[in-house]
């Protein structure tokens, strides 16, 4: 599926896109706030300042996705992998991030207050000023 097309449906009321396959498409800036992209393939996209509040990504594929400033604030990110993804001053509050892969993702500046970490894989994945769940600031 195209960007063209995806924004299209969206802006005419559908929300359920689960398993597209959207690789490398460019939709920065975009509001796709609740929508569901579970087990979509998203690699290689830039999502960077989109809005994605409230969207279900479990199992989706974000692997080198750049969602740098993106607004994830209550995700479902259960199970996704974002291995090498950018997600520098991303906003992932209460998000949940249960099982996913986080290897070599860019956390850098981000904030997780409230986010659910629990078995992430996070092996190298840069966590430099971000904001933890428990509130605390990553040296």
């Amino acid at each position: 599926m195209e960007a063209k097309e995806l924004l299209k449906r969206y802006q005419s009321g559908e929300r359920n896109f689960k398993g597209a396959k959207l690789i490398g498409l460019c939709l920065h800036g975009v509001d796709l706030s609740g929508a569901n992209f579970q087990g979509a393939s998203l690699s290689e996209a830039d999502l960077s300042r989109a809005n994605l509040e409230g969207v279900n990504l479990q199992e989706a594929s974000l692997v080198r996705a750049n969602l740098t400033g993106a607004n994830l604030q209550d995700a479902v990110l259960n199970g996704a992998n974002l291995f090498e993804a950018k997600l520098t001053g991303a906003k992932l509050d209460s998000a949940k991030l249960k099982m996913a892969d986080l290897i070599d993702a860019d956390f850098t500046a981000a904030s997780l207050q409230q986010a659910n970490l629990y078995g992430a894989y996070m092996t190298g994945t840069l966590l430099q000023g971000a904001i933890m769940p428990d509130g605390g600031i990553h040296e």
